[in-house]
């Protein structure tokens, strides 16, 4: 009696998140195609190389692009919030460790939490680099 109960414990658990995923899908697919026709309106007015060709976002092959980032984001971004929480625990001891120097702190946390925790079209497409590892903006000071 309890294995029954248990597995349908497990089986409203299974539906909640299955619930949640399409919820989540189709309010971010919405707003994606409601905000399509003001990015391709505003995109051949910026001066970048990488942004000046405009895309059809109601193409089979953009929304199959759309649908990529938004399922390898998923595993990607789970991992990258890994790696920068543990560079922040690491960043707080080595600081610690230290006796508060804040060179060493820094040398940990902005490669381990700045870089892109969000997979976009461009990274597929080659047009834009994907950094997992942060690049730090300026150099430490000796």
């Amino acid at each position: 009696m309890s294995t029954n109960r248990f597995l349908r414990a497990q089986a409203g658990r299974a539906l909640l998140v299955g619930a949640t995923f399409c919820a989540l899908l189709v309010v971010t697919t919405e707003s994606v195609l409601a905000h399509g026709e003001d990015m391709s309106e505003t995109i051949p007015s910026q001066s970048h190389s990488s942004l000046s060709r405009p895309s059809n976002l109601s193409s089979p092959e953009a929304a199959g692009r759309q649908a990529a980032c938004w399922a390898l984001t998923i595993p990607y971004g789970a991992a990258k919030m890994v790696y920068a929480i543990g560079g922040g625990i690491v960043g707080g001891l080595a600081w610690t460790m230290t006796g508060g120097n804040m060179e060493a702190a820094k040398s940990i946390w902005i490669p381990s939490m700045t870089g892109d925790y969000i997979i976009q079209p461009q990274h597929l497409t080659g047009e834009k680099h994907l950094y997992f590892i942060g690049v730090a903006s300026e150099a430490p000071l000796s």
